[in-house]
Order: C-alpha cells, then structure tokens, then sequence
C-alpha cells in the first residue's frame, strides 16, 4: 500500500520536511517513490511553509494512496479535503 507521508530533512534544531510517497512498509526516512512536496514549519505565513506538486499528487490520491494524519492536515491548508479525494478516485476509475 502507498503512504503520502513526511520525510525529515534538515539540520539540527531546523526541521523541515519532504511529502512523499512511499510504501507503507519502508522506513521514514529511507526509501520513496516520489517527492510530491514540501513543508517548512519555520517559515511564517502557511501559504510559504507548503510546497506542493498538485498534479502529482492528485494522480497518487486518485490511485488510493493514504495520508498521513498530518499530512491531511497540511492538505486541508491547501483546500485538497477527502471530496476532494473520492472525485479523484473515481476520475481514476473511469479513465482505467
């Protein structure tokens, strides 16, 4: 099963992350399928702390990848909700 999830990056004290996708089975910080995005939590507006490739996460979402807790948080920000979600699923479902 594909996992949307966060990746860290960064140096000490100086978080940031990656949004990626991944097996639900590999290690946080090990091995990905692809970087969909970005999130920097030092920044100071939430439009500047998310980075995100839209059309490729959409296809992963359309695919029936998960999301993490927080990274459904991170999506809400950016207006992707779990509508959202299920038109993508069946857009997907169609077209296969």
């Amino acid at each position: 099963m594909v996992k949307i999830r966060l990746s860290r990056t960064g140096r000490k004290h100086y978080h940031t992350f990656r949004i990626i996708a991944a097996e639900s089975k590999s290690p946080r910080d090990g091995r990905f399928i692809e970087i969909l995005g970005s999130y920097n939590p030092n920044l100071k507006t939430d439009a500047e702390k998310v980075i995100l490739k839209k059309d490729r996460l959409e296809f992963w979402l359309g695919k029936g990848a998960q999301p993490s807790d927080t990274v459904w948080t991170l999506l809400r920000k950016q207006g992707i909700n779990k509508l959202t979600t299920r038109g993508l699923r069946k857009q997907a479902g169609a077209s296969a």
